[in-house]
């Protein structure tokens, strides 16, 4: 019997330049901490990182790590590490990892860029508190193993409405951070230099608006999985060329997909919003499971995280300010359905994926009925599949694909 033909997975071409921003990212990294005159911060992903380059710090973002320990399944046998000195499996496994993989003295950068054996590092450690509690947890660990400051950000929580009452008080912690900035880096804050920085960073992060909503076409010319990867430069080089050049030319190639009709997966014929955040280890996995289902994940919130068009140059502090609060996260439930209700029509979604995942339930938004509340005001149906971002320990591989394939007959007989 002749083998059934299995869908292929279509390569993004710009993938080589990413690779390779990337990896001068992180060879710029190890330099400046080897450097007697350059700092190195370490900051929140959604931290002010603008502030940070302008003052002329090389950044590192430990969540990138502890994602890449996810993506090369080494997160699972760290996180007992961090278990030992009281970190609960429950909490945030990007935390745990991160920290275990220090204890253990082991990297995926070691692997992936020869030279370089460790994450450099910090002279100062910066935090935003709008993605979890667990972020000022895990920086002020590294604060008293490593004996460098620890600053950040506060952020309010669960609302609504972003009001200029909120964007005070955090225009006002993110100006408190400039002193003890100053005295690390050893040079004054610039304030054109800021300006240029955010200027580049709101141009990142309309192109990378852009490149998600290529996905509306049908076709999709790409997927989720595709985007967990190359939003990297919107993470870790927001705010420089490098990333604005790149986005640049990975639009230029999804746009003539979008022209030639050529979709990310085979005879799309199912559309996926997918709600939370992947599955780092099971990233090939899960894209070839819908893959083979002609089911196309096209659109998230998670990457979706990296759009911030309120960064404004004659603004700079406080538009940086106004963004951060802005971010999905730490919105309310009703700010959130209505979000993805217009997601949901923008993108012509057919059914929504819920990443119920165990030691992240700040972006897991499938505990508190919202998934009932949206499909009985939308008609589209949901599931939610249990796992986690990093401890695959939580993923029983097995029911995530009877479920999905069982979801997929579901969506059949709704067409």
């Amino acid at each position: 019997m002749a083998q059934a033909q299995q869908p292929q997975r279509k390569k993004i071409e710009s993938t080589g330049q990413m690779m390779k921003i990337m990896s001068d990212y992180f060879y710029d990294l190890n330099d400046a901490a080897k450097s007697e005159t350059r700092k190195v911060a370490w900051c929140t992903s959604v931290g002010p990182a603008e502030l940070l380059r302008a003052m002329g710090f090389a950044v590192h973002f430990p969540e990138n790590h502890a994602a890449m320990l996810g993506a090369t399944r080494m997160a699972t046998e760290l996180i007992p590490e961090a278990n030992t000195i009281g970190y609960s499996p429950d909490i945030c496994s990007y935390l745990t990892a991160d920290i275990g993989a220090y204890l253990k003295k082991v990297s995926p950068l070691s692997k992936a860029y020869p030279g370089i054996d460790a994450p450099p590092r910090p002279d100062v450690l910066v935090y935003n508190t709008n993605q979890c509690r667990d972020v000022q947890d895990w920086f002020s660990w590294y604060a008293r193993e490593l004996k460098v400051p620890c600053i950040g950000i506060t952020s309010p929580k669960n609302f609504t409405d972003v009001t200029e009452i909120l964007i005070d008080d955090v225009t006002r912690q993110i100006e408190a951070l400039i002193p003890t900035l100053e005295e690390i880096s050893g040079q004054k804050l610039d304030l054109q230099r800021l300006r240029e920085t955010v200027a580049l960073s709101r141009e990142c992060t309309e192109l990378w608006r852009q490149v998600l909503e290529t996905a509306t076409a049908a076709p999709a010319p790409l997927t989720f999985f595709d985007g967990t990867i190359h939003m990297g430069p919107a993470v870790v080089l927001r705010g420089t060329r490098q990333a604005v050049d790149y986005y640049q030319q990975l639009l230029e190639e999804l746009r003539q997909r979008m022209a030639d009709k050529v979709g990310a997966v085979d005879n799309e014929k199912y559309r996926i919003y997918w709600e939370g955040m992947p599955v780092w280890g099971r990233l090939r996995q899960h894209s070839e499971l819908f893959a083979d289902l002609q089911a196309s994940v096209l659109v998230s919130t998670y990457c979706s995280s990296w759009i911030f068009p309120d960064f404004d140059a004659e603004d700079p502090i406080r538009s940086m300010a106004k963004a951060y609060l802005g971010l999905f996260i730490v919105r309310s439930d009703t700010y959130k359905e209505q979000y993805i209700k217009a997601m949901l029509e923008k993108f012509h979604i057919d059914g929504i994926i819920y990443h119920d995942a165990k030691t992240c339930p700040c972006n897991s938004n499938s505990r508190y009925g919202m998934p009932q509340r949206l499909e009985q005001e939308t008609g589209i149906p949901s599931l939610v599949i249990s796992g986690d971002l990093n401890d695959l320990r939580c993923v029983s591989d097995e029911q995530t694909r009877t479920n999905v394939e069982a979801f997929i007959e579901q969506l059949e007989e709704r067409k």
